[in-house]
């Protein structure tokens, strides 16, 4: 019963300095605002950039370093950061050819899947309709089991066309779109760096990854591309599928292995050669993001304490005005620990009301980016309980030394004041 009793009792302790706080934000809507300032500022930038980033990494991982589901590359170079990095690997590293492909494809054991992809830019025309800038993509049959993108139409490249070197393509959307917006597109011939191909297949429409369309490129045969566009000195680019997520590593390992012996590498020896996941693209972004959302914290941080310093100094001159009143409640018996609660509760429900603000702004900025531009934004909600509870935090750190002031006072001497 005696504790029922002291928990009603600090719920209506709690309550009544809510009430005041809010009460005060009411009434002095401008000072209020003012006072708020700073926490707002704070909030909402912190709130904004955390929205940013979120967005950003679920796009880039789903939109733009999806390479397939447990798929890695073996490429010429690994995931190069900097223009030294670039100069050494260049003199070292030498191109994936179409023998280690081969190799790799007889006596790997783990992958599921294996094959080949290599890359160019190709003028398209159709009639008298151009489309330049085409990514033009040589593939084996096997990528179609490992890639993202998928038939719309007609049929994907497969194993007969390679063996045959078939002059056949299957489009991207937006270049099927723009050669054949009114007819059936499957049958008819377009040129690829003025060589003719026939269309037997359409994929569907993948979207534009921050603001560049993802649909302009062609497939053809992998060896029809190396035989038209010379695969002496280029590098092909090996695509591996492991057998699930608990399986990468292992697959990895043996593509290094294998590729490290046909090499003849040392124990010592750095590869010559890259292996590229999904999961190393996306590192080296949130590496990216992580230092633009660590200075964003710090700029944050400065409006924190500008408002909390705010706060304080509102809080003071609301010690000040209410001395008397303070002097009143200890003549009835408040102690010293209600009077400090008191205070604590108001500048916390005040910075927390900031902080509440805060997160309305950076919503309606979301809200606006993502409507009116390409940049994505996504809001989690576990960075809006940080951002209140922070705000908060803040209010009450700040409003702990107008607390203890008015705790301290004579209450002879608060009932002498005049304001």
């Amino acid at each position: 019963m005696t504790d029922r009793r002291a928990i009603l009792r600090r719920g209506v302790s709690l309550r009544e300095p809510t009430m005041v706080a809010l009460e005060t934000l009411r009434t002095h809507k401008l000072r209020s605002f003012l006072m708020l300032l700073g926490v707002i500022l704070a909030v909402s930038t912190l709130i904004v950039v955390v929205a940013l980033i979120s967005g950003a990494n679920q796009y880039i991982a789903s939109r733009v370093v999806n390479l397939g589901s447990n798929v890695f590359l073996v490429t010429r170079f690994p995931l190069i950061s900097n223009l030294e990095d670039f100069v050494k690997y260049t003199r070292r590293n030498r191109n994936v050819t179409w023998e280690d492909y081969e190799a790799l494809r007889e006596n790997l054991k783990l992958p599921k899947n294996i094959g080949v992809e290599t890359r160019t830019n190709a003028r398209a025309r159709y009639n008298n309709q151009v489309l330049e800038d085409v990514g033009l993509r040589g593939i084996t049959a096997s990528i179609g089991e490992m890639d993202v993108e998928q038939v719309a139409e007609g049929r994907y490249i497969t194993t007969t066309d390679e063996d045959h070197r078939t002059t056949v393509t299957v489009l991207g959307s937006e270049v099927a779109t723009k050669f054949f917006a009114s007819v059936d597109p499957i049958g008819k011939t377009v040129e690829l760096d003025g060589r003719p191909y026939e269309v037997v297949g359409v994929m569907k429409e993948i979207g534009s990854a921050l603001g560049q369309t993802q649909d302009r490129y062609a497939y053809i045969p992998v060896q029809t591309f190396l035989k038209t566009y010379s695969a002496n000195g280029r590098s092909i680019d090996i695509n591996l599928q492991a057998r699930g997520p608990e399986w990468m590593m292992r697959t990895q390992e043996e593509a290094r292995v294998l590729m490290r012996a046909r090499r003849h590498l040392r124990p010592n020896d750095e590869d010559s050669f890259g292996l590229l996941s999904s999961a190393v693209l996306l590192d080296l972004f949130h590496q990216l993001t992580g230092a633009i959302a660590s200075s964003m914290v710090g700029i944050a941080a400065v409006f924190l304490v500008i408002g909390g310093v705010v706060i304080m100094n509102v809080m003071l001159a609301s010690v000040t005005e209410r001395t008397r009143e303070i002097g009143i409640r200890k003549s009835l018996g408040a102690r010293r620990t209600d009077i400090m609660l008191q205070f604590l509760v108001e500048s916390g429900v005040m910075a927390g009301m900031g902080g509440v603000i805060g997160v309305a702004v950076a919503y309606v900025i979301s809200a606006l980016v993502t409507a009116l531009t390409p940049v994505p934004m996504s809001v989690p909600l576990a960075a809006v309980a940080v951002a209140i509870a922070v705000s908060t935090g803040v209010g009450i750190f700040f409003g702990l030394y107008p607390a203890r002031r008015a705790a301290q006072l004579d209450p002879i001497e608060a009932l002498r004041f005049e304001a």
